[in-house]
């Protein structure tokens, strides 16, 4: 059950209309911050696909290209992923609906794994890049960007925004969990033994 539809007892014609209108216009406001919120990673995951995928360098020392790593490619179609989803859920928020449990948990679940999808893609491109700024002498890897400067450039350009986008997931899964776990109450059913028992239902 909503929490949106209790009525209070005892409120007058005028009362629960000046709810409901500040009601509205609370989850207008939210819907739209909420959608604002949702078509800004898009931009931001194209942006950092785009930087990635024109990443590559030749020089006397050989060529490099965002392809010869595999984290690189995991972050290439991680912000592919993130720009897909942005959009559609983006639409989705966009239209108003009325409150529903089930497309409630559908953004909660999505949104929180896409969290995760985009965090690892980051972080493990993070090691990446600091490897080859740095370099590991226990493992017998070289530093590289003194040879391939404007690659790791545009690599640390890349894990960058896709840091603000994880950012601005995290966000997007605190919306999504508030709106489920603050609109929907979890009824008390009465067993034959008189237990009470909280089960969530549309």
């Amino acid at each position: 059950m909503s929490k949106d539809s209790a009525i209070p007892v005892g409120s007058s014609p005028s009362e629960m209309g000046a709810n409901e209108v500040d009601g509205s216009g609370g989850r207008s406001t939210m819907r739209t911050a909420e959608t604002l919120l949702r078509i800004l990673p898009m931009g931001l995951c194209v942006v950092a696909l785009v930087v990635m995928l024109k990443n590559s360098q030749s020089n006397e020392y050989g060529s490099l290209s965002y392809s010869d790593l595999g984290a690189f490619r995991y972050l290439v179609h991680a912000s592919g992923i993130c720009a897909g989803y942005s959009l559609l859920s983006a639409i989705a928020a966009a239209v108003p609906r009325p409150s529903n449990l089930s497309m409630a948990w559908v953004f909660f679940l999505l949104d929180q794994l896409l969290t995760y999808i985009i965090l690892v893609a980051g972080a493990i491109s993070t090691e990446v890049v600091y490897l080859a700024y740095k370099g590991d002498v226990t493992i017998t890897w070289s530093e590289t960007c003194s040879s391939f400067g404007g690659f790791c450039r545009k690599a640390t350009a890349s894990i960058a925004i896709t840091f603000i986008v994880t950012l601005c997931y995290a966000g997007l899964s605190i919306i999504s969990s508030y709106r489920l776990f603050s609109k929907f109450d979890a009824p008390v059913v009465h067993t034959n033994k008189g237990i009470e028992i909280a089960t969530f239902q549309t």
